[in-house]
């Protein structure tokens, strides 16, 4: 029974989400409601014990702590606790004491929590963060639609000396525009029918040729993990119009133009489009003044935050692509193979309506002291010209203009061997970023032993790791008194949160040292954390915890940077609290709880069941 001394009615009425029922809804809830008291230091629950319910704070002040004994939130009037274990076994996840004398708390009996889950939308709404409770949907494009979904299983195949005439009936008889060329399971080239119209008809040769002497060689693959926006936007950037899907050294797939007609993204296609035609980099920078607008209407269309920020790199990727290009048109062939690679939001495929430069050149080993003048020459040129497309230089001069960073490959072995043996504060904050790393252009085969062995030998030097856990909690949440948030206390931004260093970022850390620890090979955050799923680094329960608080800072971040933009404003990382809905404050504050937790369990090398 509630305090008579208290009008639980009124109270319940002008909180979210109990305002939407109706009066006598909440008259019948009065009674159920179980009305208790604490004082300072007195314990409500602990980690791991049965909850009797949801509990609501009407006076006073509440202590929320992880498994670790680290305080994570303290919450006042009006803040509830105790849902997210209700919702996943009925075990408190954290624990819970009072810090204030006559802490006055209701408690909404756990029988009672889950009927209004069951049959109360806004309730449901308002408190179910996991998965499998949430109402929203997806809009199915290409933006978010795996390659496995869009291939053609079936691998239509010939060896190179089938003659040409042979092949077409093949295309013909399969209703396929398109066979590959194999040799003893391994991937010689391709031939198309238009292959055989440009090269056999059109030239008057005979049928009789053997298809390896018309057929495409070098043939362009995607992985399995790739999406349709990928493949699309690689045809149009390549002008090709199959790619074959690869995994594990073996065919298994191939996907035409054909299969992508009825999945369209035609808003950053077309913009690719542009980008590869561009002769110069006035064409570029216009090209790349849509981009702010394009995200608008990414965010707008309900994409989640994940698609979004890949769409956007991949127009960052074609950029920088095409700089290389115009790069090597001026200067002429470079004297040996290189490799530009992107690290930071770009290398995560993470960028967002705001971005600056992350990159560097790796040259092959064979280069002359006279030859680093060519590179030196292009990095300039490249990063010029992100520069001049919105993508400003880096403020910590990680850059391939910076000689440090555009060096032979031994030598970057060289500079992780040292950051690993040698985790002082400078190699930590660099192993952050360059751990990272993801080709862009060149020769990817000066990278593809380099990520192996660096995760190798990171993840079997504890001290490195240990020191990385350390540098990788430096960004915490913003979790404070007011509202549960801790706002910037000066400058220019006073009284916001800093959504990428304290949103995004503590996240990507926690990512990052998932993937040292167990060597996994994904740089994405989102790819990462659900590798570390599958792998047992982190339990289910808490991976897919993690999953929605990231997601959920991460979209907010992006609608932010949106509404900014729809405004007329150039986007950026802070967020004022106050302009949030109270649902909206309630879920981001429990989002980065989630976050602190997870955080205080890898610093005690403890895993969150």
């Amino acid at each position: 029974m509630a305090s008579s001394s208290l009008d639980i009615n009124r109270f319940l009425s002008e909180l979210h989400p109990y305002e939407t029922l109706t009066r006598g809804q909440i008259a019948d809830l009065t009674l159920k409601l179980n009305y208790l008291t604490f004082n300072k230091g007195e314990n409500i629950y602990s980690q791991g014990s049965p909850l009797k319910g949801l509990y609501i704070i009407v006076q006073g002040c509440v202590n929320i702590t992880v498994p670790t004994g680290e305080q994570v939130s303290t919450l006042r009037a009006k803040n509830s606790f105790g849902e997210r274990g209700l919702l996943k076994d009925g075990l408190a996840a954290t624990t819970a004491n009072a810090i204030e004398d006559k802490t006055e708390l209701l408690c909404l009996p756990k029988e009672q929590f889950y009927h209004l889950l069951k049959t109360h939308i806004p309730f449901q709404t308002f408190f179910a963060r996991n998965s499998q409770h949430k109402q929203t949907t997806t809009p199915t494009t290409l933006a978010n639609t795996p390659a496995l979904e869009l291939m053609t299983n079936s691998i239509l195949s010939c060896p190179p000396e089938t003659k040409v005439r042979n092949a077409a009936q093949i295309m013909r008889d399969k209703s396929v525009s398109s066979l590959l060329v194999l040799e003893v399971e391994k991937l010689k080239g391709i031939i198309t029918l238009t292959d055989i119209s440009k090269k056999i008809v059109a030239e008057g040769r005979s049928n009789e040729t053997p298809i390896h002497q018309i057929m495409s060689k070098d043939i362009l693959t995607l992985p399995p993990t790739s999406i349709g926006s990928d493949i699309l936007h690689l045809m149009i950037e390549k002008n090709i119009s199959h790619i074959p899907i690869k995994a594990d050294e073996k065919i298994i797939g191939i996907i035409s133009k054909t299969d992508l007609t009825r999945f369209q993204a035609d808003t950053s296609a077309n913009l690719v489009y542009e980008i590869s035609k561009s002769k110069s980099i006035s064409d570029l920078k216009k090209a790349a003044t849509r981009i702010p607008q394009l995200l608008v209407n990414l965010v707008g269309s309900g994409n989640r935050h994940d698609s979004v920020t890949r769409l956007i790199t991949d127009i960052g990727d074609a950029i920088t692509r095409k700089l290389l290009k115009i790069a090597e048109d001026n200067l002429g062939p470079p004297p040996v193979p290189y490799l530009w690679l992107a690290c930071g939001s770009q290398g995560r495929q993470e960028q967002t309506g705001i971005s600056d430069q992350d990159n560097c050149l790796i040259l092959d080993d064979s280069i002359q002291d006279a030859e680093h003048d060519f590179f030196d020459k292009l990095a300039k040129f490249v990063s010029d010209g992100l520069n001049e497309c919105g993508y400003y230089y880096c403020p910590g001069d990680m850059m391939a203009t910076n000689p440090r960073w555009r060096q032979p490959l031994s030598v970057w072995k060289g500079y992780f061997e040292k950051w690993i043996r040698t985790p002082n504060k400078e190699a930590q904050m660099l192993a952050s970023v360059m751990f990272d790393l993801r080709p862009i252009g060149g020769a990817t085969s000066l990278f593809e032993n380099l990520q192996e062995e660096v995760l190798d030998k990171a993840s079997q030097n504890s001290i490195f790791t240990a020191h990385m856990v350390s540098n990788s909690i430096s960004h915490t949440p913003p979790l404070g008194l007011l509202r549960g948030f801790a706002t910037l206390k000066s400058g220019e931004h006073k009284d916001h949160i800093d959504m990428k260093h304290n949103g995004v970022i503590p996240i990507v850390d926690l990512g990052r040292i998932y993937a040292l620890q167990h060597q996994l090979k994904q740089v994405n955050t989102r790819a990462r954390l659900i590798a570390a799923i599958d792998k047992g680094a982190i339990s289910k329960s808490g991976g897919c915890d993690l999953l929605d608080a990231y997601d959920l800072i991460a979209e907010t971040r992006l609608k932010h940077q949106a509404i900014q933009i729809k405004n007329g404003k150039p986007p950026d990382n802070f967020m004022r609290p106050t302009l949030l809905s109270e649902f909206e404050r309630s879920h981001l504050r429990n989002a980065f709880v989630i976050v602190r937790t997870m955080q205080a369990a890898i610093t005690q090398g403890q895993r969150i069941l």
